[in-house]
C-alpha cells in the first residue's frame, strides 16, 4: 500500500493519505508533501476537503425525515422548493434522475479565485441549475447533477425550519460522536493539521487551502478526516442511522454503467476481480476524496489526494490497486 500511494505522487499528487482496515487489521498511511513550499510531510490523521462525500450525509438527514413521515420519497419537491418543477419527485433528486442542469459546470476555478472569500447563497446555485434547460424529462435518464443536492438542502430547512448545518451536526455528527467532521459555513480556514490543495491558475500554483466552501453547501462543503469517514460508512451500511425500510431504498441503485451504479446519495461500484463497494467520491478545488466499503464492512478504505495537477487518477483504477 505505501508503494502504491507513493505511485501517486509519482504520478502528480502534492500529497496523499490512507486509511484502510481488513477485519481487525488496521493501515495507516501518507506520502507525498503537505505543502509545496516548504516541504512538509503529509498526516495521515489530517483534515481535508470531502467535496461530495458530503452527499451522503445529507441523503441520510433526508431519510430521517421519511421516516419520520416528515416527507415521502416519490412526492413532488416542488410545494417545498418553490421553482423546482412539480415532476421532480425527492426519489429523483437523491440518485440524480431529476434531469436538472448542474449549477457547477458553470462555475471555473479561475472565476473562482477571484473572489474566493465570498458567501454565495444556495438561492443562487439553484437559480444558475433552473435557468438552464433541463437534461431530460424527471427519471428518464441519469446525469449527476450538484443542483439536486442544493435542492435537498433547502428541502431540509423548509421541513424542519432549522438550518441545514445544524441538522447533519444534531442527526449525525453528535450522534455518531464524530468530533473531526465538521460543515465550515463561511469559515475559509481548515483545522492543523491539513494538506493543502492546489490548482494551477495560469502557470501558476494556487493553494487553496483557504477558501469560502459555501458554493457547494448541502452538495459538498464537508470537511472531515479518513478515519471519521471510516466510521461514518460503517454506521451507514451497518444500518446505525435508519430504518430498515429507508436503508433498503437508500441502496436501491439506478445502474449507470456495468460497474458503477447511484442509489440515494452513495455509489455501489464493481471491482474487475468482482468485488462490491459502496461509497462516494469527492472533488473540491484541489481535494480529492475516495471513500468505499465493502457491503459486510469486511474493508474500508479513504483516501484523500491533494493534486499539483489537474489529471486525477480513475476512482477504479485506484480502488482495485489498492484492494486487489
Amino acid at each position: 500500500m505505501q508503494a502504491y500511494l507513493d505511485s501517486l505522487v509519482d504520478g502528480g499528487a502534492a500529497g496523499v493519505l490512507l486509511h484502510y482496515r481488513s477485519g481487525d487489521q488496521t493501515w495507516v498511511g501518507s506520502s507525498g508533501r503537505s505543502q509545496l513550499d516548504p516541504d512538509r510531510p503529509v498526516d495521515p490523521d489530517g483534515w481535508f476537503r470531502a467535496g461530495s462525500v458530503t452527499k451522503t450525509f445529507t441523503a441520510v438527514v433526508v431519510l430521517q425525515l421519511v421516516a419520520e413521515g416528515k416527507l415521502r420519497l416519490d412526492d413532488p419537491v416542488g410545494e417545498w422548493v418553490p421553482g423546482v418543477p412539480d415532476s421532480i419527485s425527492l426519489r429523483q433528486l437523491l440518485n440524480h434522475t431529476s434531469g436538472l442542469y448542474n449549477y457547477t459546470d458553470d462555475l471555473p476555478a479561475d472565476r473562482h479565485l477571484l473572489d474566493r472569500y465570498l458567501h454565495r447563497d444556495p438561492a443562487g446555485a439553484l437559480r444558475t441549475g433552473l435557468a438552464k434547460a433541463r437534461l431530460f424529462e424527471p427519471g428518464e435518464s441519469w446525469s449527476y447533477s450538484n443542483t439536486n443536492y442544493i435542492v435537498l438542502g433547502l428541502l431540509v430547512e423548509a421541513v424542519t425550519g432549522k438550518a441545514y448545518g445544524d441538522e447533519v451536526r444534531t442527526r449525525v455528527l453528535e450522534r455518531l460522536g464524530l468530533e473531526r467532521t465538521l460543515l465550515p459555513g463561511d469559515d475559509v480556514d481548515l483545522p492543523e493539521p491539513h494538506a493543502r490543495g492546489y490548482l494551477q491558475i495560469a502557470g501558476e500554483w494556487v493553494d487553496l487551502a483557504r477558501f469560502n466552501a459555501s458554493q457547494a453547501w448541502a452538495a459538498g462543503e464537508i470537511v472531515s478526516t479518513a478515519a471519521d469517514l471510516n466510521r461514518f460508512y460503517a454506521a451507514v451500511l451497518g444500518g446505525e442511522l435508519l430504518g430498515e425500510p429507508e436503508q433498503e431504498a437508500m441502496l436501491t441503485v439506478v445502474p449507470v454503467d456495468d460497474s458503477f451504479g447511484y442509489a440515494l446519495g452513495i455509489e455501489r461500484r464493481r471491482l474487475p476481480d468482482g468485488q462490491v463497494v459502496w461509497g462516494h467520491t469527492g472533488g473540491i478545488f484541489g481535494y480529492q476524496t475516495i471513500s468505499y466499503h465493502a457491503a459486510d464492512l469486511s474493508r474500508q478504505l479513504t483516501l484523500s489526494y491533494t493534486g499539483t495537477t489537474l489529471v486525477v487518477p480513475e476512482t477504479g483504477q485506484v480502488l482495485a490497486g489498492l484492494l486487489s
